[in-house]
């Protein structure tokens, strides 16, 4: 069988001669198994945590900092607690437990106590018969603060007064790889500015807080990690783990934006307080406020290359601004210095990175994080040593692109498939979308729109690649695990396992899985919570190695129990007898039955767990084997921009990816379409603006998301699949990758069609405007 890849990245098979042709499956891994929630999603009838109700419920509201840097005077409550149909009121004096909490550092309150350190910051919650009646009373507390002077700049944050007790500085890694004194014949030096990107979820955060009859609580809400939620809750409460159940319930789709418990903390809090169950949903102002953003990064670079163009060195100095508080800043900086030198071979590399505390919003993880802002910036020192060498900007990237065997900054050798000169190679051979000037003119747009101002004369086409890295899992030591049950009853599996689908496609995955290993077609995926045991945080493709490991563990589990009867009473092992669509036969053909007949009624189950092997944290010098594994993508952009106005429009995205596997075909591609679409946003319109600390226009009408005009046809032209042997069914994360190297890409080509450095995401009109004179 052939495989071949057509321009829009499917795959089809081509059978040898003489062989007859089998009907396509339609279960099971490989499959475009379409998503049991999409009838109900696309009709609008699936029920997403803003939807919960129940009997006797109360409405909350939180009561938030207008100011990004403040001294607390005095909160008095008076006025809300007298309000008709107020139920409570809580601040920081009524939190039982611990007042702080933090995925990865305890530093972040629950509620504001003597500082304010950021716009938006809680200091209060009200619980009310009525929303509006919550709102009000939320705005009649009176606040009094001594306004204190921001700290906005992260350069800045080095000679600044202590933001918090644990000072500004949340982490520094020097790492050192190689000779400091080497220096190429070629030197090329750039100073990059990443934006603050938000998530921006489609659906605002909102959950349910129900008080138990043991004094404990129940929280309903779009969890992606539940029993990480569970245990900053009870430990906020002040109760054991297992008095607060997490239920996880109407998930929409998550970046990152939902791993901050912020808004579940207060909704348990007031459960308690009242007797009632507790609803919150947040309006889009309070998501934009209360959530983690991607982190504004500053980063100077200086590029050492030989005269033919293969680096020598690379030198960098790359600052995160973490916002108010540390969240997963440590982690993202540890990916940023890791991939600062990106998918190519360097001999010496020394980069030093510093993430710090500001006034600013709070950054976290966002897809990609950190590979992002290294990748537009490596990106355009590789543009720049091109055009110092003459060199074409895609051959000085061949000269130099990682393979399966050399090493990274780190010191960790690459052991996984890296077949980054191959995916270039695919998008230089895909062909160029026509010019404007050969197509109707009702086929083409001008870079401002069908009516906009731009003069054709003034549009140029240029063309940028870039090639992009992400890591899989969690790193530095990270115990990367998940457990999950399957059982069978009749012709029905059911997989329990808290693995969070997020979008990501896992409880599609599990089911196919389950599929593939029993041949039973039908396969539910039972609700979440936290009465399962953990299965850890959905994020840099977790689910799909380690949860998805651990249901095909339980599922060959119970394939086992399945055939040990029929083996014994045909006397042979259960290796010699197999299962696909359903029938169960032997190597010889004298067994052949089906799955159902096999089971008999029986009932069976089996648990499983699966764990990848361990990392290790950098060390003092930021050498160490931190990654279990890495996926590459490379991305051509081709773009049009007025070089009078500074326009810019995308006119085709193509894409080759480095995949394992492709497990449904369906879904992968959406899911590499979606990162693009993201990527084009950072690159184009995504920022979150703040004035000395204070968020500007949180809301979808200032806050500038692509729409399907702005997102141009993406081509996916290569899917390589060469199995990373570590990993479960051999197949790598898909959607960070295209994210993390569009953006870059999108620069490439602005600075091909304008010849401007394009040193800022997004890229701003004047950074595309040439003197035409």
């Amino acid at each position: 069988m052939t495989g071949i890849a057509d321009g829009g990245g499917a795959v089809t098979a081509t059978p040898a001669a003489g062989t007859p042709i089998q009907p396509p499956s339609t279960m099971g891994l490989g499959v475009s198994l379409p998503p049991a929630d999409s009838a109900a999603k696309t009709s609008g009838t699936f029920p997403y945590a803003a939807d919960l109700w129940a009997e006797g419920l109360l409405w909350a509201a939180v009561l938030r900092s207008p100011h990004p840097h403040a001294r607390i005077v005095s909160i008095d409550t008076t006025q809300a607690d007298e309000m008709p149909g107020v139920r409570a009121v809580v601040t920081h004096a009524d939190v039982p437990g611990d007042a702080s909490h933090g995925r990865r550092v305890a530093d972040r309150p629950v509620f504001a106590k003597d500082l304010v350190r950021h716009h938006g910051e809680p200091i209060a919650a009200v619980a009310a018969d009525h929303p509006d009646t919550a709102r009000l009373a939320a705005a009649a507390i009176a606040v009094e603060y001594e306004v204190l002077e921001p700290v906005t700049d992260p350069e800045q944050a080095f000679s600044a007064e202590p933001l918090h007790p644990d000072g500004n500085l949340v982490r520094h890694i020097p790492l050192s790889f190689g000779d400091p004194d080497v220096v190429g014949e070629v030197i090329a030096e750039g100073l990059y500015r990443i934006g603050r990107q938000d998530p921006a979820p489609i659906g605002a955060e909102a959950g349910l807080a129900v008080p138990r009859p043991d004094g404990g609580v129940e929280i309903y809400t779009a969890s992606t990690d539940p029993h990480a939620d569970r245990d900053l809750a009870a430990a906020c409460f002040g109760l054991e783990p297992e008095r607060v159940k997490v239920v996880v319930t109407g998930v929409p789709g998550a970046m990152g934006e939902r791993e901050d418990p912020g808004m579940q903390l207060p909704l348990g809090l007031l459960a308690l307080r009242t007797g009632h169950p507790v609803k919150l949903a947040a309006t889009r102002e309070e998501s934009f406020l209360g959530h983690a953003h991607r982190h504004p990064t500053l980063l100077r670079y200086r590029h050492h290359a030989d005269s033919q163009g293969k680096l020598v060195k690379v030198e960098a100095q790359i600052l995160l601004d973490a916002g108010a508080y540390a969240d997963s800043s440590g982690d993202t900086l540890a990916a940023v210095v890791s991939f600062a030198c990106g998918p190519y071979v360097v001999p010496h590399a020394f980069i030093e990175g510093w993430a710090v505390r500001t006034n600013n919003p709070p950054s976290g993880h966002v897809r990609g994080e950190g590979a992002m802002q290294v990748c537009a910036a490596y990106e355009g020192q590789m543009d720049k040593l091109a055009a110092k060498l003459g060199i074409d900007p895609l051959e000085i990237r061949m000269r130099n692109v990682m393979a399966t065997g050399d090493l990274l900054p780190t010191g960790q050798t690459v052991t996984c498939p890296a077949p980054v000169a191959e995916l270039l190679q695919a998008v230089r051979d895909a062909p160029l979308p026509a010019l404007p000037k050969d197509q109707p003119e009702e086929e083409w747009l001008l870079p401002g729109g069908l009516e906009g101002a731009g003069d054709p004369a003034a549009v140029r086409r240029g063309v940028g690649y870039a090639l992009g890295m992400v890591h899989m899992l969690g790193a530095e030591g990270a115990d990367e695990v998940s457990t999950a049950t399957v059982k069978v009853t009749g012709p029905v599996a059911t997989v329990i396992c808290a693995a969070v689908d997020t979008g990501q496609g896992f409880a599609t995955l599990a089911r196919q899985i389950v599929q593939d290993v029993l041949g039973i077609e039908e396969v539910h995926i039972a609700p979440i919570d936290t009465d399962q045991p953990p299965a850890g945080p959905a994020s840099r493709g977790r689910h799909t190695w380690v949860s998805g490991g651990a249901v095909e563990r339980a599922a060959k589990m119970v394939r086992t129990q399945l055939l040990q009867p029929l083996a014994h009473t045909f006397g042979m092992s259960t290796e010699l007898l197999s299962i696909a669509d359903g029938k169960i036969t032997s190597y010889d053909g004298v067994l052949s039955t089906t799955v159902e007949e096999a089971l008999e009624g029986k009932e069976l189950w089996a648990t499983a767990q699966c764990r990848p092997h361990p990392t290790e944290p950098l060390d003092e010098t930021g050498q160490g084997d931190a990654f279990v594994g890495l996926a590459y993508c490379a991305v051509r952009a081709v773009v049009d921009v007025d070089i009078e106005i500074g326009a810019v429009r995308v006119v085709d995205m193509t894409v080759a990816q480095d995949v394992g596997r492709i497990l449904n075909p369906r879904q992968l591609r959406a899911r590499i379409e979606a990162g693009v679409a993201q990527g084009i946003g950072a690159a184009l319109t995504e920022n979150l603006r703040t004035s000395r600390g204070v968020v500007r226009h949180p809301d979808l009408t200032g806050y500038a998301l692509p729409t399907a005009l702005d997102v141009p046809d993406i081509r996916i032209v290569k899917l390589v699949e060469e199995r990373d042997v570590v990993a479960p069914f051999g197949a790598k994360p898909v959607s960070a990758v295209p994210v993390v190297t569009s953006p870059a890409a999108v620069a490439a080509a602005v600075r091909a069609a304008t010849g401007r450095p394009v040193n800022r995401l997004p890229i701003r009109p004047q950074a595309a405007v040439v003197n035409r004179t």
